[in-house]
C-alpha cells in the first residue's frame, strides 16, 4: 500500500479501536455502579442514577469526538513522513514506534476528567458515593487504557513496518515482552480483584450492606475477572506470539534450504529486533551463499564443497587420478581472424561443451588456460576408475566438439596415475590444483593428437588402469616419444 492508503487504514481502525473501547467501558462502569454495586445507605439510588444519565450521555460523546480529532491529529503530525513516501529520520522512526502509547494517554486523561467530574457531582447525594464513582471510573479508566493500547498497537503494524523499514532502532521503544504481561495482568487480573476487594472493604466498614446485591456485584467482578482475563492473555500472548512464530517460519524455509527469506519486522520492543536480527543473518546467509556460488563457478563445485568440509590449508595428498587435457588447435591464427568479441564467444561454446561432457563423467575442469582446458577425474572426489572416467568423457567429449562447435580444431590427451592434488600458492592466494606426470603427459598427448585424424590419444598407462569395458572401447596402435620425454609412450586412441 502507498504511504496515504496506510494512513487511511490506519485512522479508520483506530476510529474502530476508540469507539469500541470507550464504549464498552463506560457502559460496563455506568451498569456496574447502577445496576450491580450496592449504594451506600440513604442514597436515592433512582434520583442519583436520572441525575448522571444525561452527564454520563453528553461526556461519552464529547470524549469520543474529541478523542479522535485529537488521535488523528496526532496520527497525522506523526506520519507526514509517511504521506511524503520517504524514509523517517531517527527522530520519526522514535516518534512513530511510539504512537500506540501516545495516543493512549487521550482517553486517559478523558478517563481521569470523567473520574473527577463524576465523583464531584454525586458529592452532593454523599462524600461516600462521590468516592466511590471516582474510583470504580478509574478503574473501569485503567481496563479500557490496556484494553485501547493492546488493540491500538495490532492496528498500527503496517505504519510500524514501515518506520522499521529503514532499519530498527537500536534499542527497544515499545512495551516488551515484561511489560506487555504486566499489562495484561493489571488488565485481567489486578483491577477487577481491587474492584472485589474494594466491595468487600465497603461491607466490612458497613458503608456497603451485605446482600444479595452486594453477592452479585462480586459475582460480576469475578466473571468480568475471567472474561477479560482470556481476552486481555490472548491478545497480550499474540503481541508476541506472531512474530515469533514469523521467525519460526522463516527458519523452517532455511532448513529447506531457501535463503531467500525475510520476515516483516512491525513490532518495536525487544521482540522486533528479534525479528530484524533474524532478517540480517539471512541477508549473511544469503551472502554466503552468493559467496559460494560464485567461488564454486570459479573453481569447480566439488572443490568448493571440499575447501568448506576440510579447510583450505595448503599443500596436497597423493592421489590416483585421471589426466584430459583439451586443446584448440590454430588458436593464434583465429584470433588474428575474428573480432575479439567473436574469439571470446567461440571459446566460451568450447568450454560450456567441455565443462558438460567432463562433468557428467563426474570430473573436475580444474584450470582453463587460454584456448586449453585440464580436466581432472579422482580429485578431489575419489573416484573407483578415475582412468575409466577420463577416457569416458575424452570419447564423449570428441564427439560433442565436432557435432557443437564444428568452427574449432582440437586435440585430447589422457592419462592417469599417482599425482598430487592440493592447494598451491601463500596463505592469502591460492588455487587447487593437481600436479604430477599424468598431467604433463595428457598435455603432451593432445599435441600428438592434434596430427591424428582421431584427435583424441591416450596413454598405454592409463588404459591398462581403466576397467575393462572401458578398455574394449580403445585401441593400442604404437608408441611415440613424447615432447621433453626419452623413452616411448604406447598411445591408444577410440575403436571408431
Amino acid at each position: 500500500m502507498s504511504g496515504a492508503q496506510i494512513i487511511r487504514s490506519t485512522r479508520r481502525a483506530g476510529t474502530r479501536v476508540l469507539i469500541a473501547a470507550t464504549t464498552t467501558g463506560a457502559v460496563v462502569v455506568f451498569v456496574f455502579l447502577t445496576a450491580i454495586l450496592p449504594a451506600p445507605k440513604g442514597t436515592p439510588t433512582r434520583a442519583a442514577i436520572l441525575f448522571n444519565l444525561p452527564f454520563f450521555v453528553v461526556y461519552v460523546t464529547l470524549a469520543m469526538v474529541i478523542g479522535r480529532r485529537q488521535g488523528v491529529a496526532l496520527l497525522h503530525r506523526r506520519l507526514e513522513w509517511l504521506a511524503a513516501e520517504r524514509e523517517p529520520t531517527a527522530q520519526e522512526q522514535q516518534a512513530t514506534l511510539r504512537l500506540p502509547f501516545d495516543q493512549m494517554i487521550l482517553p486517559a486523561v478523558g478517563w481521569a476528567g470523567a473520574a473527577l467530574v463524576f465523583g464531584a457531582l454525586n458529592l452532593r447525594y454523599s462524600g461516600e458515593l462521590g468516592f466511590r464513582v471516582g474510583i470504580t471510573i478509574l478503574m473501569g479508566g485503567l481496563t479500557t487504557c490496556a484494553l485501547f493500547y493492546l488493540l491500538g498497537e495490532r492496528s498500527l503494524r503496517d505504519v510500524a513496518a514501515r518506520a522499521l523499514g529503514s532499519g530498527p532502532p537500536l534499542q527497544p521503544v515499545a512495551p516488551g515482552v515484561v511489560a506487555r504481561a504486566v499489562i495484561a495482568w493489571t488488565l485481567a487480573t489486578a483491577v477487577p480483584v481491587g474492584g472485589i476487594a474494594f466491595v468487600a472493604f465497603g461491607v466490612i466498614r458497613g458503608d456497603t450492606p451485605a446482600g444479595r446485591s452486594t453477592a452479585w456485584s462480586i459475582i460480576f467482578l469475578a466473571v468480568a475477572t475471567i472474561a477479560i482475563g482470556v481476552a486481555t492473555t490472548v491478545m497480550a500472548a499474540r503481541a508476541v506470539a506472531e512474530p515469533i512464530r514469523s521467525v519460526r517460519a522463516g527458519l523452517a524455509r532455511i532448513e529447506e534450504g531457501d535463503v531467500d527469506v525475510d520476515v516483516p519486522v512491525y513490532d518495536a520492543s525487544e521482540v522486533g529486533l528479534l525479528q530484524a536480527g533474524f532478517n540480517r543473518m539471512a541477508e549473511g546467509l544469503r551472502e554466503r551463499e552468493r559467496i559460494r556460488d560464485l567461488f564454486g563457478q570459479q573453481v569447480g563445485e566439488d572443490v568448493a564443497r571440499a575447501a568448506l568440509r576440510d579447510g583450505t590449508r595448503l599443500g596436497g595428498e597423493e592421489r590416483e587420478v585421471g589426466a584430459l587435457f583439451v586443446d584448440i588447435v590454430g588458436s593464434t591464427s583465429m584470433a588474428l581472424a575474428m573480432p575479439p568479441t567473436e574469439v571470446v564467444r567461440v571459446l566460451n561454446h568450447f568450454f560450456r561443451v567441455v565443462v558438460e561432457a567432463v562433468e557428467a563423467e563426474g570430473g573436475l575442469v580444474n584450470k582453463f588456460e587460454g584456448d586449453a582446458a585440464l580436466c581432472v577425474f579422482g580429485a578431489p572426489v575419489p573416484s573407483k576408475d578415475p582412468a575409466g572416467d577420463a577416457l569416458r568423457a575424452a570419447r564423449r567429449l570428441a564427439a560433442h566438439l565436432a557435432r557443437d562447435v564444428p568452427e574449432i580444431d582440437f586435440g585430447i590427451g589422457i592419462s592417469a596415475g599417482i599425482a598430487v592434488a592440493g592447494n598451491v600458492g601463500a596463505e592469502h592466494r591460492f588455487e587447487y590444483t593437481v600436479i604430477g606426470d599424468p598431467v604433463n603427459e595428457a598435455a603432451r598427448l593432445s599435441e600428438l593428437a592434434r596430427q591424428r585424424p582421431e584427435r583424441v590419444l591416450a596413454s598405454e598407462v592409463a588404459l591398462s588402469k581403466a576397467a575393462e569395458g572401458e578398455r574394449a572401447a580403445w585401441s593400442v596402435t604404437d608408441s611415440a616419444v613424447l615432447r621433453g620425454r626419452n623413452a616411448a609412450t604406447g598411445v591408444a586412441h577410440p575403436v571408431v
